[in-house]
C-alpha cells in the first residue's frame, strides 16, 4: 500500500514541478519522495520509474491527442522514428528513467547515511 501512495505521491508532485520548472524536477521530485519514504534501491526506482512514467505518458497523450498527432509525427520523423506512438513510447520511457534513477540515488544516499550512523 505504501508503494502505491509513494507512486501516486511522485505522479502529483511531478506533475505540480512541471508546471513551473524544468523537465528534470521530476528526478528532484522522485529523490524527494525516496528520501522521506524509505524503501529499498529496487523498489525506489520502481516508485519513480512508474510515477514519472504515468505522469510523463499522461501529458503526452493528452497533448498529442489535443494537436491530432502533428508534433509527434514531425518528431518522429526528426529522430527517424516509424510513427508518432514509438515517439511517445521513447519519451515515457527516457522520463520514466530520469524518475527512477532519482529515487534510486536517494534509496541508495539514505542507506549510506544510515550505515555510517
Amino acid at each position: 500500500m505504501r508503494f502505491v501512495l509513494s507512486i501516486i505521491l511522485v505522479l502529483a508532485l511531478s506533475g505540480l514541478a512541471e508546471l513551473w520548472l524544468p523537465w528534470w524536477s521530476v528526478a528532484v521530485v522522485a529523490f524527494g519522495v525516496a528520501l522521506l519514504i524509505g524503501s529499498r534501491p529496487a523498489k525506489a526506482f520502481a516508485m519513480g520509474f512508474c510515477g514519472v512514467g504515468l505522469m510523463w505518458l499522461t501529458v503526452a497523450l493528452l497533448y498529442d491527442i489535443s494537436n491530432d498527432h502533428i508534433l509527434t509525427g514531425r518528431m518522429a520523423k526528426v529522430f527517424s522514428l516509424p510513427n508518432y506512438g514509438l515517439f511517445i513510447v521513447v519519451t515515457v520511457f527516457v522520463g520514466a528513467l530520469v524518475g527512477g534513477m532519482g529515487a534510486w540515488s536517494a534509496s541508495l544516499l539514505r542507506r549510506g547515511l544510515s550505515k555510517e550512523n
